[in-house]
């Protein structure tokens, strides 16, 4: 079986072959990397305790497979590209044998350092080569990386922190992001102020010259410890299952989770993934523009590119610096292939240079991606449109940071795409609908939540040190199925469409209508940005709909613009799917990844002020008491 599929045949014939025979579909996969021992049981599950392992036996680094494998036939090719944050700072290449050369000198500088196989290693790094790097020492070594968006608070840092116990903090000086120099320094320096006592190194690498603190007994400086360090370094021995990292992701709680992901599956299913989703071929140049501290840039900027022997591009900055055109003369200077973005950098991009692609050569895209929320379907004909100039396919990909893959997309040129779809199931993927008993719902154009019922290489092993927490999240909801927390709706030909967060669908007189496909008729209107729409009491309905709409400009008449927009959720949707209310507001509470903060909203709209959590983390925590004022106003 191999490890790339090139047209619908081969994706039927490989699709069934995992449903049939998934131990001997995988076995086959697996097949294709190095291993210092081959595994003796493929895969081991029981979805109750639950319990999961994949390659049982196997020994490996996956940094060998990243690199070191790739040295013989492809040293000298491009493995990273650098894009600074600042257009006048040349762009930085880094071939295969460079980065293996980078990547020891790294490793053996941290094992100086006190690091052994096991400790953990916080990073809160900008987007520069050294992020890359240090990530792949901490691999090489058998060290656990947890790396943390550098923009989250010092009391977020802190906490993640002190939950995986870890021994060192990468970071930098300053972090440059558009016009701004972030000091991350600082913000490192507070979070280990508050309590982080397991903290004994924090390596910084100077990445502006400017003036910071420093504690010589704590600090020391990137070049510092690479000095005179060996440029080769031998790949620590791991076992599949033994942990590659921890990722914190927000829960409904408001604490996060440290999702646990180990070696051996995650490193086959990356690959397997990347290489069938962007169709990637030997001379493309690849770009995700995601940060490595979500799960997107740790699969599919550093792993699965790497682990192909792809050369994929890093970049430090914004979409919207020094202007709007800046994704898009990145494209065209690197003659990119495969281009990887969130929907809200698409809408962002739409609102402020609707016209902007079209002032740039971008002849060279085969495939466009979208990632990190379901994509509405006026982004994704604009996306289309403007950027792939109607010929690139576009792949709507779901997955989750626990999913550690992506687990449903079109393959671009092989399998056909659809608007607001994510399409079909990648191989060894079982997805289901189930109704709110648990029963699986059969045949197409069904709606339900949206469960797996056999794992998969790179899934969720635990959540660190709360491996209950875990089991009730995940897999106590539905009886021997992996609950993915999504509502989801298959049409005709089987094609899955996400609707959003289980906690984002509205039951409105019985009737569940989804989030997405709301906002979606709502940004239908010409003059709204962005909307987000969440369900509040009703006292007929049981739920109501709260839109918050954000428009391009000045509203005059607001009841004028209040029934045009009715009118085109009634159009769309359906009378049923009409707000109750609409709120025009400046700007809506999002995480420091793009994320809409749903819970806030759904708080705010229905009254509970005084329960909001915690908002240090959002980007724009100063939003909330617009949101609260013009609540009251409506009320």
């Amino acid at each position: 079986m191999p490890l790339q599929i090139n047209n619908i045949h081969d994706y039927h014939e490989a699709y069934q072959k995992s449903i049939d025979n998934p131990e001997a579909f995988w076995d086959e996969i697996a097949s294709h990397f190095t291993w210092k021992e081959i595994w003796n049981k493929v895969v081991h599950f029981d979805f109750v305790s639950p319990e999961v392992r994949w390659f049982e036996g196997g020994k490996l680094n996956i940094t060998e497979n990243c690199l070191d494998r790739h040295i013989k036939d492809k040293g000298d090719q491009v493995a990273i590209i650098w894009e600074a944050n600042d257009v006048d700072t040349p762009s930085v290449s880094l071939t295969y044998k460079e980065l293996l050369r980078e990547v020891s000198i790294c490793a053996n500088a941290l094992k100086s350092m006190g690091i052994q196989k096991g400790d953990r290693i916080c990073f809160y790094m900008p987007m520069i080569p050294q992020v890359v790097i240090s990530i792949l020492a901490c691999a090489r070594i058998g060290a656990v990386h947890s790396i943390v968006f550098a923009g989250f608070s010092a009391n977020s840092l802190a906490d993640r922190i002190k939950d995986c116990t870890c021994k060192m903090v990468i970071c930098s000086d300053f972090n440059k992001r558009g016009s701004k120099n972030i000091p991350v320094k600082e913000v490192v320096d507070e979070a280990i102020a508050m309590g982080c006592d397991s903290v004994e190194k924090v390596l910084v690498y100077n990445s502006t010259n400017q003036k910071i603190n420093w504690n010589p007994e704590l600090d020391i400086w990137w070049d510092d410890a690479m000095e005179g360090q060996s440029d080769y370094c031998e790949a620590e021995t791991m076992d599949s299952e033994d942990m590659l990292f921890i990722l914190y992701t927000s829960g409904s709680t408001g604490k996060p989770k440290g999702v646990v992901h180990t070696c051996g599956g995650y490193m086959v299913y990356t690959c397997y993934s990347f290489l069938n989703v962007f169709q990637y071929k030997p001379g493309d140049v690849y770009w995700c523009t995601a940060d490595v501290g979500w799960i997107t840039g740790h699969s599919y900027i550093i792993y699965g590119p790497l682990l192909s022997g792809a050369t994929t591009l890093i970049f430090e900055g914004v979409p919207t610096y020094p202007d709007s055109g800046r994704f898009w003369k990145v494209c065209e200077k690197h003659k990119v292939n495969q281009f990887y973005t969130a929907p809200t950098a698409i809408r962002a991009l739409m609102a402020s240079g609707h016209e902007e692609p079209d002032n740039y050569d971008l002849s060279s895209l085969k495939v466009i991606g979208s990632v990190g929320e379901p994509i509405n379907e006026e982004a994704w004909m604009w996306y289309h449109s403007k950027v792939g100039k109607s010929h690139c396919p576009v792949v709507d990909t779901w997955w989750q940071t626990e999913t550690g893959g992506i687990m449903i997309s079109p393959l671009p040129g092989i399998t056909d795409t659809k608007p607001c779809f994510a399409s079909y199931p990648l191989p060894g993927i079982q997805p289901c609908l189930v109704d709110l008993q648990g029963e699986e719902l059969h045949g197409h154009n069904q709606e339900g939540l949206l469960c797996i019922k056999y794992p998969w290489p790179s899934m969720i092993r635990t959540t660190y040190r709360d491996h209950e927490r875990c089991r009730t999240t995940y897999f106590s909801t539905f009886h021997n199925k992996y609950f993915t927390g999504d509502g989801a709706k298959t049409d005709e030909h089987g094609r899955y469409r996400i609707i959003g967060r289980v906690d984002d669908v509205i039951n409105v007189s019985g009737h569940r209508i989804g989030t997405a496909e709301v906002e979606d008729a709502i940004n239908q209107h010409d003059h709204v940005v962005e909307s987000a729409v969440v369900g509040f009491p009703h006292a007929i309905k049981g739920q109501g709909i709260y839109a918050y709409v954000i428009t391009s400009g000045e509203v005059g008449d607001h009841a004028h613009f209040r029934k045009e927009v009715l009118d085109i959720v009634s159009k769309h949707i359906g009378p049923i799917a009409k707000p109750d209310a609409i709120q025009i507001v400046s700007q809506l509470p999002k995480t420091r990844s793009g994320k809409i903060m749903r819970r806030i909203l759904r708080k705010i709209a229905e009254g509970e002020y005084d329960s909001l959590g915690d908002i240090s983390t959002l980007l724009n925590p100063e939003c909330v008491e617009e949101l609260k004022a013009g609540v009251k106003r409506l009320s």
